[in-house]
């Protein structure tokens, strides 16, 4: 049978995913290395699932906020433990100047900084810095701020919103008079993640705190968002850092207590980012392309008028008088009266995800009805109905839409995540190809025989399991 994505899923997932990536018409690579350059259909998913975070996040009494994208390396200096998790990546300013040398445009020698700066690789050094400035008494706590930017990590293996060199996200950072509230507020915000994948994303997540190897660096605890991707490997879509005192203490976060006394702080930072529309897509597309749920679809409905010659303008008329109607429904919808073939305008809509695609010709027009399939199951879906009907269940048809994408992701979850009972059979499962997330005891990871286990097939401990802490979950990892 013959799909739009060659290799299909099952031939090279790696190959089908980038594949995908310029099917959709999502990005592209940039010219910097490891970058890339969003393209205005993917750009307009990440706005409406950025806009969807941010409600959430500032129903949890959040302010956004905006910092600088260059930071002092002394910054870095005073949180050792912190930088070490990063020095690898950053990219370092060292001049402020060009100079043109031999005829071509060059880093002036004379115009060295006396300090260079670090892009943004994360903001917990200069935001710790300002909080020490607006942090004065226990009435200003607890503070919460979130920024929504770039940030750059020198990414040794790019692949487009899994890993590139800059990528944007939210990174949000909250400070606390005491440990207990930090740490009810890092879960609080893990478990914001969590909802938000599974109700907006219609992505089921596997939720954990990470293991002490795993943790970030700085951090108490880490808890991490995990989400299975259809070749059964890992991808961490969010993690929420109880950040204990560390920063606090590095950066001077003092208040005045309810006693009179002068105490440090505690902290939290929590982030995600454009990852997660790497994780959108490979969990949900499939062969002919990008499959997206309603709640994150630029279009929720496209309307195709199948036209010849002599009845073109009465068709794309009937299609945008209908489109006038579902804009009246809140529903976000475009209609393709472009010139292209029909066939050709609907692999168009097909491969970029369009929840449900309308047909709409001399048939239709004539009875005042529409023909609909929905992306996600096809042609099986397929039905006619009149145009009044249409309007008045299209939302009830689009959250049946997001609902059944959840449930299909989930029930695909549960076939690829396996119980073991020691090192040896997790080894046997591994040497047999089988793929997804593999349960085990915990304390039966922490030996020299699963580093070399991991070093072998590439695993790592991806949380422990929320409901039963003394097991992990182990899998291979983007």
């Amino acid at each position: 049978m013959k799909t739009a994505i060659t290799p299909t899923r099952a031939e090279d997932f790696s190959q089908w995913y980038q594949n995908l990536i310029v099917a959709a018409d999502l990005a592209e690579s940039a010219p910097v290395r490891g970058c890339m350059t969003i393209k205005p259909y993917g750009w307009a998913i990440w706005e409406l699932m950025r806009d969807e975070m941010d409600k959430r996040i500032k129903e949890n009494g959040v302010q956004n906020a905006n910092f600088p994208l260059l930071i002092p390396i002394d910054y870095f200096n005073r949180e050792a433990e912190h930088v070490a998790g990063f020095a690898k990546e950053a990219a370092v300013v060292t001049h402020y100047r060009l100079k043109k040398i031999d005829g071509k445009l060059q880093p002036d020698p004379d115009a060295e900084l006396t300090e260079p700066y670090v892009i943004r690789p994360t903001s917990e050094t200069i935001i710790g810095e300002a909080m020490s400035r607006w942090v004065k008494s226990y009435r200003d706590l607890p503070m919460k701020l979130n920024q929504w930017v770039n940030v750059m990590r020198w990414e040794m293996r790019p692949r487009m919103f899994l890993r590139t060199s800059e990528f944007n996200w939210q990174e949000g950072h909250n400070v606390f008079a005491t440990h207990d509230e930090a740490n009810a507020d890092a879960r609080k915000m893990h478990k914001m993640y969590g909802e938000y994948m599974r109700n907006v994303l219609s992505i089921p997540c596997i939720m954990g705190e990470k293991t002490p190897e795993e943790r970030f660096a700085g951090a108490d605890h880490t808890y991490t968002v995990e989400q299975i991707m259809q070749d059964g490997k890992a991808l961490q879509a969010g993690t929420s850092h109880d950040l204990g005192q560390h920063f606090a203490k590095s950066f001077g976060i003092q208040f005045l207590g309810t006693s009179g006394k002068l105490e440090h702080a505690w902290t939290t930072s929590w982030g995600t980012s454009t990852r997660m529309m790497g994780g959108l897509f490979m969990t949900h597309s499939d062969d002919d392309g990008l499959v997206l749920p309603p709640a994150v679809a630029p279009y929720q409905v496209v309307i195709i008028p199948i036209t010849r010659d002599e009845t073109a303008d009465d068709l794309n008329a009937y299609g945008h008088a209908l489109a006038t109607r579902l804009r009246g429904a809140g529903v976000r919808v475009l209609v393709d009266d472009s010139d292209m073939r029909s066939p050709d305008k609907m692999w168009k809509w097909i491969k970029r995800g369009v929840p449900l695609r309308v047909e709409v010709g001399s048939r239709e027009m004539e009875t005042d009805a529409i023909t609909v399939t929905r992306r996600d199951i096809g042609k099986d879906s397929k039905k006619t109905i009149s145009s009044a009907e249409f309007v008045a269940h299209v939302n009830d048809m689009l959250r049946q839409v997001q609902y059944d994408m959840l449930a299909a992701a989930q029930k695909r979850n549960e076939s690829m995540i396996h119980n073991v009972n020691d090192l040896a059979e997790l080894d046997a499962a591994l040497e047999s190809g089988k793929i997804g997330f593999f349960r085990i005891k915990y304390d039966l990871t922490t030996n020299d025989k699963f580093d070399a286990m991991m070093e072998k097939y590439k695993i790592s401990r991806r949380c422990l399991d929320d409901n039963d802490p003394s097991y992990v979950f182990v899998a291979k990892s983007y």
